[in-house]
């Protein structure tokens, strides 16, 4: 659980760099991100049986490339087995109207239908857990047990990311829903700025 919540927030952080073959589409100029700043997020409104306890990313803003420290906690109280789909709904503020970003090569507003496959391909099955989960005992694949699963403040190395024109500047909203078989186990909202330069 803590993984996944994790795996989201980070594609979050960086406008979704583990994706961003995709999202550079023909005919967009390349841009070089150089910050995120006002990083925020709480949990839907509603009963759920899982939720962020806890989720930081600091220091605000943060320079790309840099480090960053995160630290984050999760609980749930249902078991979350194969398939865990993910459905993400991705905001741009244009002026003063929040503009949906569609689902275009599998970046923006789409779902993913068990995102328990990206996680193997993070970390393929037989490999041991990257640190620091693997010292807190926490797993980095499917299935996640019941729990409340805590990451302490920890640093991470942020390389360069490239992005697209249209999605190098701007304040961006972030909902996701993560459910296991046919039910929803959590939804957070997501908040972020990106500050970029032209290549």
């Amino acid at each position: 659980m803590a993984m996944v919540v994790a795996f989201l927030a980070f594609c979050a952080l960086l406008g979704f760099p583990s994706l961003k073959a995709a999202m550079v589409m023909p005919g967009n100029n390349i841009w070089k991100l150089t910050e995120v700043s006002d990083f925020s997020w709480s949990n839907c409104e509603g009963k759920f049986p899982g939720k962020i306890l806890n989720l930081s990313l600091t220091p605000d803003p943060i320079t790309i490339p840099g480090d960053i420290k995160a630290k984050v906690q999760v609980s749930t109280s249902v078991p979350l087995t194969s398939p865990v789909k993910v459905a993400i709904k991705l905001k741009k503020e244009i002026v003063t109207l929040w503009v949906e970003i569609p689902c275009v090569d599998n970046v923006g507003s789409c779902t993913y239908d068990n995102i328990c496959n990206y996680l193997d391909m993070l970390v393929p099955p037989g490999q041991p857990c990257p640190e620091p989960l693997k010292s807190y005992g926490i797993p980095c694949r499917c299935p996640f047990k019941a729990g409340v699963y805590s990451v302490p403040e920890s640093s991470f190395y942020i390389p360069g990311v490239s992005l697209p024109s249209w999605a190098a500047n701007g304040n961006y909203w972030m909902m996701f829903i993560l459910s296991s078989g046919d039910q929803e186990v959590t939804c957070a909202k997501i908040y972020f700025s990106l500050k970029s330069n032209s290549v």
